[in-house]
C-alpha cells in the first residue's frame, strides 16, 4: 500500500471489504449455518471498524497495517464465499470437511487481527470489544451437518463394500439433492451430477493417487443411479444387455452353491482356507459345538470370515441375468387362458417387483403395462387382486411411472370399476388410486373418471375403517380441482367445499357459494352443510364490499334457507339484520338483488312457524320501521317479490309472536294495500294477498276493516269465493267474509252483496265442495244466526238450510260440526221467544182446549223450524247429543251449548226432561271427568241446576258422585264450590262444607 494513503484511508477500503463480505456469505447455499455464524463475528467486526470512524485516528504505521491485515483477511473470506457459490453443489457437500477448516483459519486470522488492532485503538471502549470478539474468534468451531456425515458415511460404504444396485446409488443421490437443496427430478439431478463429473474430471492432477481414486469411485458410484438417466438411455441400455443374453436361464456355477444348505448363496463369506459359504449357515455350524471348517476340518473362528464381494457380484450378476430372461418370457403365461396359471405368473412377477425396484423397471420396459391392465377387465377376483397389488408397487415412489399408469387406455377407469366391488379389492384399489393421485397428471385423470368421485363419497360410509379413511384421503387429495370438490358436493361430500368456502381467496369463496346455490341437495344435505360451518361463512360474505361476493352468498343462503332448521340458524347468527340491510339500502341501486334477497328472508320467516312457543325470543322484524319497510316492498316491486314478501308476513303472523306482527301491520294501513292486491290479475300474488288478509281479520280489529272494507272489496271476496279454481284462496275469502267486524253497517255490506246466498249454495251442495270449504261456509254462517239479529235468523231459516247443516252433524269434519253447532246454538236461543202460544179454541159442538200433543215439549207453543228455529221441531236432539261422544273438545263444546239452550231460565223442567231422553244428561255426567276444563266446567254448572231436581239427582247421584268427589279435590276453587253444591243436592256433604 503507498505511503501517502492515510489510516483513515485504510480504514474505509476495510469497511466496504466488510460489508461486501458480509453480503456474499448472506448467499450460500451450502454451509448455510456456518457461514451464518461466521458472518456474525464479521458485523461485530464490521461495528468496530464503523467506530473508528468517529474518533480521529493517528497516522501511525502499525494501526495502518493492522487494518489492513484484517482487510486483506477479511477479502479472503470473500473469494471463499464466492467460490462456494461458484463451485457444483454435490463437490462442496463432498468437501464440506475441507471448507470448514478454511472457515476455522480464516476465522482465527480475523481473531489475531483484532488481536494486534486492540491496543491500538484504546479509546471509547473500542479496545474492550475489539479484545473480547478476537478471544471468540479464535477458539471458534465450525461443524458438518448430520446430513453431510452420513452422506459422506453412506459413500464410503457403498464404495467399500462394492455396492452395485442402482436403488443404492438412487436414494444416496435423493439424499444429496435434499441436503443440497435441489429438486428430484431427473433433469435436474442428472445436471447437477453431470457437472460435478465435468468438474471432477477438470480438477488439476493431484499428487494423492488415493484421493484420484476415491473422486472416481464417487463419481462411478453416483452414476449408478438411473434416476439420472432418461428413459431412453435405460431401455437401450437393457435391451442391449438382454438380447446378447440368449432365451434360455443359465445354471448356476458350482462355486455358487454353499456346501452346507446346498443352494445358492445369497450372502457368501469366504474362510482363510479359500472356502465360502453362506454367512447364516456357517454362523450357525460355528454357533453349536462345531470349531472346525466344514471342508478342511481345520479351527475356524467367526472372527476369520470375510466377505466375498466379488463371488457376490457374480451370484449377483447372474442372477439379473436369469431375472431379465424370466421377466421377458413369463409374459405369454400371463396371457394365457388358463386362469390358474395367470395367478401363479401373476404371483411370481409380485414377488420379483417387491425383491428389487431394478425388476420393477425391467417389466415396465417389456411392456407389461397394458397387459397388466387388461386383466383388470377379467372376472376372476384373484387376478385383478394380483395386478392392483402390482400396479400399485411399481408405481410407488416413481413419478414416470404413475404417469405411465395413467395415460395407459381404460387403466383409471378400470380401477375405479374395482372400487364397486367387494371391499378387499375395493380397499387395494384406494390404495392404487392414492399413490397414483400422488403425480398431477394421474390425479387429473382419477378425479374426472366416471363415478370415481361417487364411488369414493360411499366408501366414506364404509363399515371398514381402512376403506373408509382412505376413500378420504384420496377426496382430500382430489379436492384440488374446483370441479372435483362440485362433483364431490353433489354427492353430499361437502367438507373440501366448506373449506374453500372458510378459508379460500374472495375469488375462490365466490365460486363455492355459487356452487352451493346451484346443486340439487336433499334436506339432510342442506342440514350437513349448515351444521358444518357454512351459514358463518356466508353471513361473513354478505358484509363484504364485493357485490359480486354478496350475491353468490344470498342465493346460497335462500338454497339453504329453505330447511327450518338451518333458517332458525340463520336467524340467530343476525342474517336477517343484514338481509334487511341489504334490502333497505343497497338492493334498490341493485334491482337483481331484491327479489333474492326477499326469497331469503321469506324462508327464515317460514322456519319461524316451526319454532316451540317455550323456545324463547329470536329478534326478527322487532321495529314497526321495519315491518313497514318491508311491507312497503310490496308497492315498489314485481310479482315475484309481491308474493315472497307477503308470504314472508303470512309466516311470521302465524308465528307464536305473530300478534304484534299483525297488530302493526294493522297499524300502517296494510289492509287498504291488501284489498288492493285481491283485484290483482297475478293469481300468486292474489292468493298470498287474500291468506294474509284472512290472518288478519282473525284479531276481530273493527275499526280497521270497517274503514277499509267496503261494498267492492265484500263483492270481489265473492267472487273469488265463486270462480277461484284454488281452494285455499276460495277459504281464506270466506274466513275474511266470517271474521269481518259484525257490526250492523258491516254486516249490512256482506249482505247486500249476496254472500248469505253464496254460503247457503256451498252447504246445500256440500258433496261438491271440498271440506275446507264447507268449514270456512259452516263458520260464515255463524254470523247470520246471532240471536240479536232475529229477523236475519229468519231469513236464513226460510232457506232451508237448518234442515242441511243438521245432516252436517254426522257427515262433517270436526271443525263443521263445531260451527253447525254455533249456529244451532245461537238459532236456539231465540226459539222460547219465537215459539207461538197455543190459542183456545171453540165448536159448535164442544169446548176444548186444542190437543197439547201439538205443543213444544220445551217451549210450550208451537215450534216450527223456519218460525221458532227449535231443535226439537228439527230433530236436531240426537244428532247434537252424539257430538258429545266426539274426541274433538271443540267439537263437545258446542254442541253442549246448543243443548243447554234448552234449560234456559224457566224451561229447566221441561228441557231436563228432553235431555235425559235423548240421553245427555249421562253423557254431561262423564264430561265431568273430561281432560277439558271448559267442557267440565260447563257440564258442572248445567247439572248443579239439573239436580235441583228431585227425580234427576237420585237417578245420577250413583254416576256423579266419583267425578264430583274428584273435582272438590282437584279442580279450580269455583270449580270445587259448584261441585260440592251438587253433592249437598246429593247429600253427600253438609250444606254448611267447608267446600262452600
Amino acid at each position: 500500500m503507498g505511503s501517502n494513503v492515510t489510516a483513515a484511508d485504510t480504514l474505509s477500503g476495510a469497511i466496504l471489504t466488510t460489508l461486501e463480505t458480509i453480503q456474499a456469505t448472506k448467499s450460500m447455499h451450502i454451509q448455510k449455518e456456518n457461514f451464518k455464524k461466521l458472518s456474525s463475528y464479521l458485523e461485530k467486526t464490521n461495528f468496530i471498524l464503523q467506530e473508528l470512524t468517529k474518533v480521529d485516528i493517528n497516522e501511525s504505521g502499525s494501526l495502518k497495517t493492522a487494518i489492513d491485515a484484517l482487510s486483506r483477511h477479511v477479502s479472503e473470506v470473500k473469494t471463499l464465499s464466492l467460490e462456494c457459490c461458484n463451485r457444483n453443489k454435490i463437490y462442496l457437500l463432498l468437501n464440506s470437511k475441507k471448507i470448514i477448516t478454511s472457515l476455522e483459519n480464516h476465522t482465527r486470522e480475523i481473531g489475531g487481527d483484532l488481536d494486534v488492532l486492540a491496543p491500538l485503538v484504546s479509546f471509547n471502549g473500542i479496545s474492550q470489544e475489539a479484545m473480547k470478539l478476537s478471544n471468540i474468534m479464535l477458539d471458534a468451531k465450525y461443524l458438518e451437518t448430520s446430513k453431510e456425515v452420513e452422506i459422506k458415511e453412506k459413500i464410503e460404504s457403498g464404495i467399500r463394500e462394492r455396492k452395485v444396485d442402482r436403488s443404492y446409488s438412487n436414494s444416496l443421490l435423493i439424499l444429496i439433492a435434499d441436503a443440497i437443496g435441489i429438486s428430484t427430478e431427473q433433469s435436474v439431478l442428472r445436471k447437477e451430477y453431470e457437472e460435478f463429473k465435468h468438474e471432477m474430471e477438470n480438477i488439476e492432477h493431484t499428487e494423492d493417487v488415493a484421493e484420484a481414486v476415491q473422486i472416481e469411485q464417487i463419481v462411478g458410484l453416483l452414476g449408478k443411479a438411473d434416476i439420472i438417466a432418461t428413459t431412453e438411455e435405460r431401455e437401450t441400455k437393457y435391451f442391449s444387455k438382454r438380447n446378447s443374453l440368449g432365451r434360455q436361464p443359465l445354471e448356476p456355477l458350482q462355486s455358487f452353491y454353499c456346501p452346507i444348505t446346498g443352494d445358492v448363496m445369497e450372502d457368501p463369506v469366504e474362510t482363510p482356507s479359500g472356502h465360502s459359504f453362506e454367512r447364516s449357515a456357517i454362523e450357525r455350524w460355528l454357533a453349536g459345538e462345531n470349531s472346525l471348517c466344514p471342508i478342511t476340518k481345520t479351527p475356524l473362528k467367526p472372527s476369520s470370515l470375510r466377505t466375498n464381494k466379488t463371488l457376490r457380484q457374480s451370484i449377483e450378476e447372474w442372477r439379473d441375468r436369469n431375472t431379465m430372461i424370466f421377466i421377458g418370457s413369463m409374459k405369454s403365461s400371463i396371457l394365457s387362458n388358463e386362469e390358474e396359471e395367470v395367478i401363479v405368473s401373476l404371483g411370481k412377477l409380485q414377488d420379483l417387483c417387491l425383491e428389487r425396484d431394478l425388476h420393477q423397471e425391467w417389466v415396465m420396459i417389456e411392456g407389461y403395462l397394458p397387459v397388466l391392465v387388461s386383466l383388470l377387465s377379467t372376472k376372476n377376483f384373484k387376478i385383478r387382486s394380483h395386478v392392483l397389488i402390482i400396479l400399485r408397487i411399481l408405481a410407488t415412489d416413481h413419478d414416470d411411472r404413475k404417469e405411465s399408469i395413467a395415460e395407459t387406455e381404460d387403466a383409471i377407469k378400470l380401477i375405479v370399476c374395482s372400487l364397486a366391488r367387494k371391499i378387499e379389492e375395493s380397499k387395494l384399489a384406494l390404495q392404487l388410486l392414492i399413490e397414483l393421485s400422488e403425480n398431477d397428471l394421474a390425479r387429473n385423470v382419477i378425479g374426472s373418471s366416471q363415478g370415481c368421485i361417487l364411488l369414493l363419497v360411499t366408501i366414506t360410509g364404509s363399515d371398514d375403517p381402512q376403506a373408509a379413511n382412505d376413500a378420504k384421503q384420496l377426496l382430500e387429495k382430489l379436492s384440488f380441482l374446483e370441479q372435483n370438490i362440485v362433483q364431490m358436493a353433489k354427492a353430499n361430500y361437502f367438507g373440501p367445499l366448506l373449506h374453500l368456502l372458510s378459508s379460500g381467496s374472495e375469488s375462490v369463496r365466490r365460486v363455492m357459494a355459487e356452487t352451493l346455490s346451484e346443486l340439487e341437495m336433499t334436506d339432510h344435505g342442506k342440514l350437513m352443510v349448515c351444521e358444518s360451518g357454512a351459514v358463518e361463512s356466508l353471513i361473513a360474505m354478505l358484509c363484504n364490499i364485493d357485490i359480486g361476493m354478496k350475491k353468490a352468498a344470498i342465493l346460497a343462503l335462500e338454497k339453504l334457507s329453505d330447511v327450518p332448521e338451518n333458517g332458525l340458524k340463520m336467524i340467530k347468527t343476525n342474517a336477517p339484520e343484514i338481509l334487511f340491510g341489504i334490502l333497505f339500502r343497497e338492493s334498490l341501486s341493485i334491482p337483481s338483488l331484491i327479489e333474492k334477497v326477499v326469497a331469503t328472508i321469506m324462508n327464515l320467516a317460514l322456519s319461524l312457524t316451526f319454532l316451540e312457543s317455550d323456545h324463547g325470543d329470536i329478534p326478527f322484524l322487532e321495529s314497526e320501521e321495519d315491518v313497514f319497510k318491508l311491507f312497503s316492498v310490496i308497492s315498489l316491486s314485481g310479482p315475484n317479490v309481491q308474493q315472497n314478501v307477503l308470504r314472508t308476513f303470512l309466516a311470521i303472523c302465524q308465528s307464536h309472536f305473530g300478534l304484534n306482527i299483525r297488530k302493526t301491520l294493522r297499524k300502517i294501513s296494510s289492509v287498504q294495500v291488501l284489498v288492493q292486491l285481491c283485484e290483482q290479475e297475478n293469481q300468486t300474488v292474489r292468493l298470498n294477498a287474500v291468506k294474509l288478509f284472512c290472518i288478519l281479520t282473525k284479531d276481530r280489529d273493527d275499526e280497521t276493516f270497517v274503514e277499509h272494507v267496503g261494498s267492492k272489496c265484500v263483492e270481489t271476496l265473492l267472487r273469488i269465493i265463486k270462480t277461484s279454481d284454488n281452494v285455499e284462496e276460495g277459504v281464506a275469502a270466506m274466513e275474511i267474509i266470517s271474521n269481518l267486524p259484525r257490526t250492523p253497517l258491516m254486516t249490512q255490506r256482506i249482505l247486500d252483496a249476496g254472500a248469505l246466498q253464496v254460503i247457503i249454495s256451498i252447504l246445500s251442495n256440500h258433496f261438491q265442495k271440498p271440506e275446507p270449504m264447507i268449514e270456512s261456509a259452516s263458520g260464515a254462517l255463524c254470523r247470520f244466526t246471532v240471536s240479536t239479529n232475529q229477523e236475519l235468523q229468519k231469513q236464513v231459516a226460510e232457506s232451508g238450510i237448518i234442515q242441511i247443516i243438521i245432516r252436517l252433524l254426522d257427515t262433517g269434519s270436526a271443525l263443521t260440526k263445531q260451527n253447525v253447532a254455533i249456529s244451532l246454538g245461537q238459532f236456539s236461543e231465540s226459539s222460547n221467544s219465537l215459539s207461538r202460544p197455543v190459542e183456545l179454541k171453540s165448536s159448535f159442538f164442544s169446548c176444548c182446549f186444542v190437543s197439547f200433543d201439538t205443543c213444544c215439549p220445551v217451549h210450550s207453543g208451537i215450534c216450527t223450524i223456519e218460525s221458532s228455529f227449535c231443535l226439537i221441531e228439527a230433530n236436531a236432539m240426537n244428532p247434537l247429543a252424539r257430538l258429545l261422544d266426539e274426541p274433538d273438545f271443540g267439537v263437545c263444546e258446542a254442541s253442549l251449548d246448543a243443548l243447554l239452550t234448552l234449560i234456559n231460565e224457566e224451561q229447566l223442567q221441561k228441557g231436563s226432561k228432553v235431555l235425559e231422553g235423548g240421553d245427555v244428561i249421562m253423557k254431561m255426567v262423564k264430561l265431568l271427568s273430561s281432560p277439558c276444563v271448559r267442557l267440565q266446567e260447563k257440564a258442572l254448572v248445567a247439572l248443579e241446576r239439573i239436580f235441583r231436581l228431585p227425580e234427576y239427582k237420585q237417578k245420577y247421584k250413583a254416576s256423579g258422585q266419583m267425578p264430583l268427589v274428584e273435582i272438590t279435590q282437584r279442580g279450580s276453587n269455583s270449580m270445587k264450590s259448584v261441585a260440592a253444591k251438587i253433592l249437598a243436592h246429593l247429600n253427600v256433604l253438609h250444606e254448611q262444607s267447608s267446600f262452600f
